[in-house]
């Protein structure tokens, strides 16, 4: 087997694609063959030593993949060779085969390529379990999506609207806001790379002019930095403002603003819901495969590129300059 692995902290130009024994699978364990891996945001943090979690090196970083059953562990049940899935893998998935415990997997129907697969439970989990779990979303409210054209952001507009919410897509470029107003944004808003003082305000009012009311219901951060303070402001009171990200780095957000607004300020780990709640995880992952079924949801895929050029993949994302998903796929 083969593996993107990270023998030193650093950047995307760190990892080296290396030969590696092909593992066999412990008890209680399956070994995948990986057909497809998704790219997230959080593998360029975790290969700096900038994530929550730190695998101890060498490691391959790829939290999410799709692809068949190999071999099974003792023990293993409800699976068998040949099996099509997904998975979390936290990290791991850069490569040609990975061992993983039987419960991160979720079999998949035959009608999904793995390139969907891959990059489906992570934006799409997410995303539902921040709007349906942390926001109380409802019919008619107004959602506002931060760095709408990513991954997590364009699942969060198409599950918005599939809740019934009129959607706000904020976004770095006109290129993106076409992306997005695609993908079914309601209206789109262009703000500028970095904020000073009167830019912030500016961006704030014009939040507040496109809501058409007294503000937003709901607000989905995936950027942090200088956009969440007057994003905040323009929260519609007894609103939710999802905390989900922060590349632009974690806001300084002045404390008497919830109380303005009477509103919550939500912190979003969905990965920690998952082990914390795996029940209400598997009936948000039937959820999110009805919809997928009935065409209200698909994993928007702008880019393909071999297992070998994940660093391509990782610099686009970590640039921000990724259109939705970017999937890494073995031959």
């Amino acid at each position: 087997m083969k593996a993107m692995l990270s023998t030193t902290p650093g950047g995307p130009e760190t990892l080296a694609w290396t030969e590696q024994p092909t593992p066999k699978p412990a008890k209680g364990q399956m070994l995948i063959e990986i057909h497809a891996a998704g790219v997230n945001y959080p593998d360029t943090l975790i290969i700096q030593d900038l994530y929550q979690v730190k695998p101890p090196r060498p490691f391959a970083p790829g939290g999410e993949i799709a692809g068949v059953v190999s071999a099974l562990g003792d023990g293993v049940e409800g699976f068998s060779v040949g099996d099509r899935i997904l998975a979390l893998t936290g990290h791991g998935g850069f490569a040609t085969h990975l061992c993983i415990d039987a419960g991160r997997a979720v079999k998949i129907p035959d009608s999904m390529p793995f390139e969907d697969a891959a990059c489906f439970i992570f934006t799409y989990g997410t995303s539902y379990h921040a709007l349906k779990d942390r926001a109380h979303i409802k019919p008619g409210e107004s959602l506002l999506v931060l760095g709408a054209a990513g991954g997590v952001g364009i699942a969060a507009i198409e599950l918005g609207k599939a809740m019934g919410a009129e959607v706000i897509a904020a976004v770095s470029s006109d290129d993106k806001a076409s992306f997005c107003r695609e993908s079914g944004a309601d209206q789109t808003l262009v703000y500028k790379r970095s904020l000073d003082k009167n830019e912030q305000k500016e961006f704030s009012s014009q939040i507040k002019e496109l809501s058409g009311k007294d503000g937003v219901d709901v607000i989905y951060d995936s950027v942090g930095g200088a956009y969440s303070e007057p994003a905040l402001r323009a929260m519609a009171w007894e609103g939710r403002f999802l905390v989900v990200g922060f590349p632009a780095g974690i806001a300084q957000i002045p404390m008497n603003l919830p109380l303005l607004k009477g509103c919550d300020i939500v912190g979003v780990f969905w990965g920690a819901s998952v082990f914390r709640d795996p029940k209400g995880h598997a009936e948000n992952m039937a959820e999110l495969f009805a919809m997928y079924d009935s065409g209200a949801i698909k994993p928007r895929i702008s880019q393909t590129f071999p297992m070998e050029d994940a660093a391509q993949a990782l610099e686009l994302v970590q640039d921000r300059k990724a259109l939705g998903k970017i999937v890494l796929v073995n031959s």
